[in-house]
């Protein structure tokens, strides 16, 4: 549980007007204050449970792919880059299908329960929070992943060498 309570407290700011929560997702730099600890327990207790259920669709979601892309692949190639290839391409398929509907489900029920939780009139501007480093987290992901794609194209189009 130190995994979700750490995800679950990266969501909660102190400042000058109090105790401010910050949901996951949201576009704006808005957060909103909580008036009372039992709001603030009630929030935890949701955003502990959208977690854990994120965190269970991702990495169920990934074994069962990996094992049926494993499954699919055995045997079918001839060459370790084709099946190098094949498996990271079906499981890529099994992964969009496995996780990406109960994701957008997940985040659809996220995204409509919020407003239970929060009051317009609660709503204060944040400034300063963001870390400048994690805006290049997710361009440096992007092109890890596209170097061992390129990486994976270039050993399954090798010409077979005699």
């Amino acid at each position: 549980m130190g995994l979700i309570d750490s995800l679950v407290n990266r969501s909660f700011r102190e400042t000058p007007a109090g105790r401010v929560v910050v949901f996951a997702g949201d576009p704006r730099k808005r957060g909103y204050l909580v008036r009372s600890p039992a709001d603030e327990q009630r929030i935890r207790s949701f955003l502990k449970m959208f977690y854990f259920a994120d965190l269970s669709i991702l990495s169920l979601g990934i074994l069962l792919s990996q094992g049926c892309a494993s499954w699919f692949a055995y045997g079918s190639y001839d060459r370790p880059a084709h099946h190098l290839l094949g498996s990271v391409s079906i499981f890529l398929a099994i992964y969009s299908l496995v996780v990406g509907l109960p994701y957008a489900l997940l985040w659809r029920a996220y995204k409509r329960a919020l407003p239970s939780f929060t009051n317009p009139a609660d709503e204060v501007s944040l400034t300063g929070l963001n870390a400048p480093g994690r805006r290049w987290i997710l361009l440096a992901v992007a092109g890890f992943a596209l170097l061992i794609l390129a990486v994976i194209l270039v050993l399954a189009l090798r010409p077979k060498v005699p």
